[in-house]
């Protein structure tokens, strides 16, 4: 009856406060999920009145293990690392996720990926009589990141289940594209437990942050992890470029899995390019805006692949938001966000000639570099996470209604 209350009280006038636990993939550092989806919604929803912790084990970053940090109005609570070795310590680490999130009694569980220890957290939910909203940002599974990682055989099979069971149990589902929808509805979800829930960015007084004046020397930019194109059509679009305009210079952001950015080094060596690469590895976070502001043109290339079309890219809109003229691959969540040669210019994949020629024709094309910018800052000013925080919150609206599931 208490979170009937909630729900009837935040769906009429979006006041009420509730407690929310979101369950974190692994911790804050170094990987973008939660910097770049969880943490923004986090902060928008506690700027609307919510008290919103988030809940991480230490995977990747044992430094923070057992420590807990404020971002903003945020706690993030990184979990101690397990004492107990081997498959013990996974049912340790996620018991000691589910404790930590329980110990402040909240309303509801948010889970950011259904995989991991967070996901078998989760399981605890129906349990503890809390209602479960599960969020998909990317696909996991087969076609996914089970394909990408050297994951050992027991956690694909273990993640591919995980995604496939815990959308079922929760009583809400937030999904980053609408791929990812259709591909949760499949899995026997009700689409009216289903929200989409695109990646925003941060606004300021909601609006956008100063743009850096652009020269039209500024070079290009390729910010990226290198598995979401081909090499060999990327370095072939590369060569084009060079070819075109030898003068051109392309910073280029980034590392990949599996050292795929000394392979792309290597095909500039063969096919005569390297003089367009200015390569500069893997940044800090702090240090991307201001790398950002040297570019004119950001390059986003992507294979028409499952993972590609299931992702929302939040490097788009950050590149968009940094005032840059965007040329994508017209893959999954990119058409949401770009609309051909109004706000980016759109380009079928697998043709990396017709990417290269787009680019070259924004080099030589100022005023259109400048319509495009003005464009995608206008798409820009409506994805602020103040406004996607509403969705969330009528996503919990509808678990607290349901309650806990069981099945």
């Amino acid at each position: 009856m208490v979170r009937q209350a909630h729900a009837s009280t935040l769906s009429a006038a979006g006041g009420s406060a509730l407690r929310v636990i979101m369950l974190a993939p692994f911790g804050i550092r170094p990987k973008g999920t939660l910097l770049a989806r969880m943490l923004p919604l986090a902060q928008a929803l506690t700027r609307r009145g919510h008290l919103v912790s988030i809940v991480a084990p230490p995977v990747h970053n044992p430094e923070d293990a057992g420590t807990c940090h404020l971002h903003g109005a945020v706690r993030v609570i990184h979990t101690p690392r397990p004492r107990t070795p081997g498959p013990v310590a996974v049912v340790e680490q996620s018991f000691t996720m589910l404790r930590s999130a329980l110990a402040t009694k909240p309303d509801l569980l948010h889970l950011f990926k259904p995989k991991g220890y967070g996901g078998l957290a989760a399981l605890g939910a129906p349990v503890a009589r809390i209602p479960l909203v599960v969020d998909t940002d990317d696909w996991e599974g087969p076609g996914g990141w089970n394909d990408l990682l050297d994951y050992p055989g027991y956690a694909r099979r273990l993640f591919a289940w995980q995604e496939r069971d815990l959308p079922r149990r929760a009583a809400a589902v937030t999904v980053a594209s609408r791929t990812l929808e259709s591909l949760v509805w499949a899995m026997g979800v009700d689409p009216g437990r289903v929200f989409y829930l695109p990646n925003g960015v941060e606004l300021v007084s909601d609006g956008l942050r100063p743009m850096a004046a652009r020269e039209e020397s500024s070079p290009l930019l390729l910010y990226t992890r290198f598995w979401e194109f081909s090499l060999s059509e990327v370095s072939a679009l590369l060569a084009a470029i060079h070819r075109a305009r030898p003068a051109a210079r392309l910073m280029v952001i980034g590392r990949g899995e599996h050292g795929e950015e000394q392979q792309l080094l290597a095909l500039a060596e063969r096919d005569g390019f390297r003089s367009l690469l200015d390569y500069r590895g893997w940044l800090e976070p702090a240090h991307i805006p201001t790398t950002l502001a040297e570019a004119a043109i950001a390059l986003v290339p992507a294979r028409d692949t499952l993972i590609n079309r299931a992702r929302c890219s939040a490097k788009l809109l950050e590149l968009m938001a940094a005032g840059l003229a965007i040329v994508a691959s017209d893959v999954g969540e990119a058409r949401s966000f770009i609309e051909h040669e109004v706000s980016g210019l759109l380009i079928a994949p697998g043709d990396p000639a017709a990417f290269a020629a787009a680019v070259v024709q924004l080099l030589d094309d100022g005023a259109l570099r400048q319509r495009l910018v003005k464009g995608a800052q206008a798409v820009v000013a409506h994805s602020g996470w103040d406004r996607l925080a509403t969705v969330a919150e009528t996503a919990y609206v509808t678990a607290l209604s349901a309650g806990p599931r069981s099945d």
